[in-house]
């Protein structure tokens, strides 16, 4: 339960990520319109990688751009960080959603309204995460929880403990 059982950097989860949920978060990332810097440095990864000329990399469909990104282990933290959120953004709109609402943070699908968040206190994150975790997979509620805390410890820091086992739905 300490923070140092907890991934503390976004390539750490982005390795352990299952070859299915990489592919998915990279098909996710290719299509955030927010993420061009990103997306121009893996870019210039595969590039490297696989010996050919950028311009080549830019013209391949996205599936391939995106199968080469989720077989790759070396991406800077950023790349990683913007992985993760895509990801979340593209696949789990409606679980954020859910999380938000129990903590009555307005949020736009998924997506909190304002820059200034009340920071939540610990029973009402854990009543939060009790209620996600008898909606959705573990494994979806505990990557959420760990992209939140690597995004913003400080705001998110109550879920500490919870992303590496969300409490089951049915605690009393």
């Amino acid at each position: 339960m300490s923070s140092s059982s907890r991934p503390t950097r976004p390539l750490q989860v982005w390795k352990a990520l299952s070859p299915e949920m990489r592919e998915r978060a990279a098909l996710a990332f290719f299509a955030d319109e927010q993420a061009v810097a990103e997306q121009a440095e893996v870019v210039g990864l595969i590039s490297r990688r696989i010996n050919f000329r950028t311009r080549s990399v830019l013209a391949m469909p996205v599936d391939r751009k995106a199968g080469h990104l989720a077989r790759m282990n070396s991406i800077s933290d950023n790349v990683a960080s913007r992985l993760l959120v895509a990801y979340h953004l593209a696949h789990q709109r409606s679980m954020m959603g859910a999380f938000l609402d129990s903590l009555g943070i307005a949020h736009d699908n998924g997506l909190i309204a304002t820059d200034d968040v009340k920071v939540p206190d610990g029973p009402a994150v854990l009543e939060a995460a009790r209620a996600l975790a008898a909606r959705w997979p573990s494994e979806d509620v505990r990557l959420y929880f760990t992209t939140l805390l690597l995004q913003d410890p400080e705001t998110w820091g109550a879920l500490e403990g919870l992303a590496e086992e969300p409490p089951s739905g049915s605690d009393a």
